[in-house]
């Protein structure tokens, strides 16, 4: 699968592009899958909830988002836009992906240190490690596997 990239970048403009309603969307879902884990764990202990709270409460939402978005962009322009929404949402996806591996590296660091060392300090070298691991995943990926 070939995906056309740009450089990252920040763009503020790009909040006031998408509609109140699509925050929304995205906070009441992400709401309800922590409430749905935190009702588990109460029930079934930490392990399990912790389990759910992996579940990646705002990529359904928003990868239903982008696909419409995109879509209805194409559309402007007389076309469908069904191949670019779907590359749209499989390159969020790819993001979100590296992003899990790099929540594993989070977790696994918050699970083992946490008894030996005060939380602050391991929540802040947990972040950094996530961030690391995510960063270290996509540069390889930027390079070995896209097509520029």
């Amino acid at each position: 699968m070939r995906f056309d990239l740009k450089p990252v970048s920040a763009r503020p403009s790009a909040l006031a592009e998408t509609a109140w309603y699509e925050y929304a969307i995205r906070f009441v879902f992400g709401g309800l899958i922590t409430a749905a884990a935190g009702i588990i764990a109460k029930k079934y202990g930490p392990i399990t909830g912790g389990l759910f709270l992996a579940f990646p409460a705002i990529f359904p939402s928003g990868a239903t988002l982008i696909e419409k978005r995109e879509r209805e962009r194409k559309a402007r322009a007389g076309l469908t836009g069904v191949c670019r929404a779907r590359l749209a949402v499989a390159a969020d996806a790819a993001g979100a992906a590296m992003g899990c591996v790099g929540l594993i590296v989070f977790a696994t660091a918050v699970w083992r240190w946490l008894n030996e060392f005060p939380a602050p300090l391991v929540i802040a070298g947990a972040t950094l490690a996530w961030a690391m691991t995510s960063g270290m995943i996509w540069i390889a990926w930027k390079r070995h596997w896209v097509r520029h």
